[in-house]
């Protein structure tokens, strides 16, 4: 199997820019030519997809960095495996994952003749760019690697305990990973230039509290500095959870710091009056056409899933006339591209055999992408009665109620979030009694999303998705 990986094919704006820390040739005034900026390969972490990738693009396009040189794998099944020398179904081991970030690699760099690539990571697609690197052969083929809330020394480093597992910190594989390069005691391999982006103490994956493994009360032996790496430049930015290490707005300035030695231009995110979206339609389990085979997340496309677009009212969620794109995904399960209006919202309805039909209400688009994945999804067979059943979602990102202002259906309190602690939880799951259909709002740090709390009677499930 090959890496399945998306390419952009617009173009982002011609903003002037410093060179790489590491160096690029230079024309006429001194800066470097646009099309000299080496390629970025993103790597998601643990059962996620490309599509977290998304806003973290936008900012780079925005900067100026060609998008037709921003570049995501889609790791198949993106889970790893319980033992990682056992095979698992639906599941990938460390090498596997590894495999999948070398036959990319080797792809952008024959399709854009660059000599070398900047490999950014989150969380476990920081193990695969570690590998690739020391195990793979990637030492010569990537000059940058930035790594953001990867667990380097382990989710918990307790001697003895799953120790077959990746994310042990007393496993081989983080033990071979982490073992000295030099005298220095370094933990890197070179000459590749490596950063770290970290939380104070908001990540759930380096805290010393066994809760996120099923072991309140007990001891990890990690601490909030496990990201970090000897011989790496390792930045702390407070509060952050364990995916804004990678998809926030700070993180991608460190990034932008670490790859230019200068602060961003952009204050956000240029808008496109036009943006054209593309990306893919995904199942659950093994097996996206049978239901038997689970209910965990893959990035395996779902053929001959129905999609409609919607354009909605802000204000109230409802649409506004017939649909703007309709199209039964072939085998590639691509469901565009679909031209959409600057600041107008959608509602994308997903209908496959095996699924609720899935109502996703997203805010507007500031900018193309072909990362605008849509999952089908699955009612429990509780909730099969309920008046409806909505999903919020912030797939960048953890809510967080000691930090964040949020809200959902007039209430500051999620299900299943809980008010304190450590941020964890990136979706809630409301059920609400049977109702005529009406508006369901959400709100999160000023982004509002507002919905319609479709019949959960009729087989019909909302999702309420975030995009930043």
């Amino acid at each position: 199997m090959h890496p399945i990986s998306t390419r952009r094919h617009f173009l982002g704006l011609a903003l002037g820019a410093t060179a790489l820390a590491t160096g690029c040739a230079s024309v006429g005034s001194g800066q470097p030519s646009l099309s000299q900026r080496p390629p970025i390969v993103f790597v998601h972490g643990n059962g996620d997809t490309a599509a977290l990738w998304q806003t973290t693009a936008w900012r780079f396009e925005s900067e100026g960095w060609p998008a037709d040189r921003l570049f995501a794998i889609d790791v198949p099944y993106p889970l790893s495996r319980d033992v990682d020398a056992v095979a698992q179904a639906g599941r990938t081991s460390a090498a596997e994952h590894m495999a999948y970030l070398k036959a990319e690699v080797e792809r952008v760099l024959t399709a854009t003749g660059a000599p070398q690539v900047v490999l950014i990571g989150n969380s476990r697609g920081g193990n695969a760019i570690r590998n690739y690197i020391q195990n793979g052969g990637g030492a010569a083929k990537v000059s940058h690697a930035i790594l953001g809330g990867t667990p380097n020394h382990g989710v918990w480093a307790v001697p003895g305990l799953r120790e077959g597992n990746e994310f042990s910190g007393t496993g081989a594989f983080l033990r071979g990973l982490n073992a000295p390069k030099n005298a220095a005691g370094d933990e890197v391999t070179g000459p590749v230039r490596w950063l770290t982006i970290r939380s104070d103490n908001n990540d759930k994956y380096a805290v010393p509290d066994g809760q996120w493994i099923g072991m309140p009360g007990q001891p990890t032996g990690v601490t909030a500095a496990g990201p970090e790496l000897r011989g790496a430049s390792n930045v702390v930015i407070p509060r952050i959870d364990h995916r804004e290490t990678s998809y926030s707005r700070p993180a991608f300035e460190a990034m932008w710091r670490f790859l230019t030695g200068e602060a961003p231009r952009q204050h956000g995110i240029l808008v496109q009056a036009k943006p054209v979206l593309q990306g893919k339609v995904t199942g659950l389990g093994v097996n996206p056409l049978d239901a038997k085979t689970g209910n965990f997340s893959n990035n395996l496309p779902l053929p001959g899933a129905r999609v409609e677009v919607y354009a909605v009212d802000p204000a109230t969620g409802r649409r506004q006339g017939a649909a703007v794109h309709q199209k039964t995904v072939a085998s590639d399960g691509l469901w565009g591209p679909f031209t959409a209006e600057a600041g107008q919202p959608y509602e994308f309805v997903l209908s496959a055999p095996g699924y609720a039909t899935t109502h996703i209400y997203r805010s507007a688009f500031a900018r193309s992408s072909d990362w605008v994945h849509l999952r089908a999804e699955r009612l429990a067979p509780t909730e099969a009665q309920a008046g409806s059943v909505l999903i919020y979602t912030r797939p960048r990102g953890y809510f967080d109620p000691s930090r964040d202002s949020l809200s959902l259906d007039g209430s500051s309190t999620l299900p299943g979030v809980p008010a304190t602690g450590t941020a964890g939880f990136s979706s809630s799951r409301l059920v609400l009694a049977p109702a005529a259909l009406r508006s369901v709002k959400a709100e999160f740090n000023g982004e509002l999303l507002v919905g319609q709390n479709w019949p959960a009677t009729e087989q019909h499930l909302v999702v309420l998705e975030l995009t930043y």
